[in-house]
């Protein structure tokens, strides 16, 4: 699992426009820095912000962290 392949694509266009105030969505860095906060808010599903990931993606993104957030 990596980075620009399988986390970056999960997040669309506007995702990304909507947390340019906290963070680039589309950033290895960024992500990674706050991969814990990112994971608590689509298990809460409070982002993004127009309606809840399904269980999957969540899923996909849970197994990134999990693998030590892989470039």
């Amino acid at each position: 699992m990596q980075f620009e392949q399988d986390i970056k694509p999960l997040f669309r266009e506007q995702d990304r426009d909507a947390m340019t105030f906290a963070f680039d969505l589309w950033s290895l860095d960024d992500v990674s820095a706050h991969a814990e906060a990112i994971l608590g808010r689509l298990e809460d599903g409070t982002m993004p912000c127009d309606g809840a990931w399904p269980a999957d993606r969540i899923a996909v993104f849970r197994r990134w962290v999990d693998a030590g957030k892989p470039a």
